[in-house]
């Protein structure tokens, strides 16, 4: 038996039995083989119960090899997180095409969540991989790739955990790069109602943060490329800001990275947080909704709507950018899109009752949540908005025809057993 396991929150207690670690890929296939049903356990950072199961729990976290980069790609274990992989890359002189904001996450954890930066032309944490090992139900380890499976890796990348647990990943680089940015105070709401593209594409990756409470963005966070001209102090009605800044009123800047455009590496910019500090607030829940950038604009004026009983159970909430790919269950399948992200207070009472309602409000717009997060929708609702989920669904019914690798989460998403 084990003693209780939560996830990084702390708002979810795991239902295994038992969380076993292995130290290889030999040992997890065992357990995998001996296991009635297994799920796999990352950085434990996701805010709902996709990574639960009523079997066993594996974790990853010994799983963490750096292969050298060969070309254009470097090869990581299954443990591996953002923050262990970006050294070994700057000493090589490479750099992934972005990061979250914060990079305590484990990189797999985040490519089959669809995880995201920002950015106009910034395609999701995904949109790296170019093949994964998946050990599937049978204990054996499998190649997925284009070579190897040509349409269907797509359906493989964004795979929620329901095709096995993943051993390694390769990823495609790119030569290092250094970025600068700058934290502005205060923009009108009216500058982004009338400028949206300009102020996302001011810069390599650009985060507006808002608590609803004022018709106005509380801080934008560009984050351009080191070269790039310098942006006007005053831009847009917003102010340059003097000193460091945190998304969130009253927290400590010394938990995010360094600002004031002062250039640095790419994995020292690109996320808002330090890798050896506190991400975030800690304490808190999560929810996250995707919409077609075309819609951005509407979308944000309909939630400003919202903004009383929001901004009672809200930290804070930050939008970004994110380019379209092809993964079948991507939010960002064949669509450019805008994430309007809610960091709530942890008060899942308060929170709860809000989720259905936001989703209501945005149904119009073709509103997905992020898988990771919390979100109310139906499985009808869900499937009718990925285009390819009939064929996903197919495809982890061929490959996990027992489901092994199947639990609430997935009949409750997917609305298969």
């Amino acid at each position: 038996m084990r003693s209780s396991e939560w996830n990084w929150a702390g708002n979810l207690e795991y239902g295994a039995a038992s969380l076993r670690t292995p130290t290889n890929v030999d040992e997890l296939s065992a357990l995998v083989r001996n296991s009635r049903r297994v799920k796999a356990l990352g950085t434990r950072h996701c805010f709902n119960d996709i990574a639960d199961t009523d079997g066993d729990l594996v974790s990853t976290a010994q799983l963490t090899s750096i292969s050298m980069v060969e070309g254009s790609t470097v090869t990581i274990g299954s443990g591996v997180r953002y923050g262990d992989l970006a050294g070994p890359l700057n000493e090589q002189g490479f750099a992934l095409h972005n990061l979250a904001s914060l990079p305590h996450i484990s990189v797999v954890g985040a490519c089959i969540t669809a995880t995201h930066g920002s950015g106009n032309k910034n395609g999701c944490l995904s949109t790296a991989v170019e093949l994964l090992r998946i050990v599937g139900p049978d204990g054996v380890e499998r190649v997925w790739s284009e070579e190897t499976e040509g349409a269907r890796f797509k359906g493989a990348v964004v795979s929620l955990g329901a095709l096995g647990i993943v051993t390694e990943a390769r990823l495609k680089v790119q030569p290092a790069f250094e970025v600068k940015q700058t934290v502005y105070d205060d923009m009108p709401l009216e500058a982004i109602a009338e400028g949206f593209d300009e102020i996302t594409g001011a810069g390599y990756s650009v985060s507006l943060f808002t608590d609803w409470r004022a018709p106005r963005f509380t801080q934008v966070w560009v984050k351009q490329l080191a070269g790039e001209p310098e942006l006007p102090r005053a831009w847009l009605g917003a102010t340059a800001a003097d000193s460091p800044r945190h998304p969130l009123p009253g927290q400590s800047t010394v938990n995010c990275t360094e600002q004031l455009g002062v250039p640095g590496l790419w994995s020292d910019r690109l996320p808002h947080f330090r890798m050896h500090f506190t991400p975030s607030a800690g304490e808190e829940l999560q929810s996250e909704y995707f919409v077609d950038r075309r819609l951005a604009v509407p979308a944000i004026l309909a939630v400003f709507q919202m903004a009383g009983p929001i901004s009672a159970a809200l930290q804070v909430t930050e939008i970004r950018c994110i380019q379209a790919d092809e993964f079948w269950m991507s939010p960002f399948y064949r669509q450019d899109s805008v994430a309007i992200h809610f960091t709530w207070r942890k008060d899942w009472g308060a929170v709860r009752p809000l989720l259905p309602v936001i989703e209501e409000r945005l149904a119009e717009f073709g509103v997905r949540p992020h898988w990771g997060k919390l979100f109310h929708m139906s499985s009808e609702t869900l499937m009718s908005r990925y285009p390819r989920s009939g064929d996903f669904v197919r495809m982890v019914q061929e490959q996990d025809p027992e489901g092994k690798f199947a639990n609430s989460y997935l009949k409750r998403v997917l609305g298969v057993s």
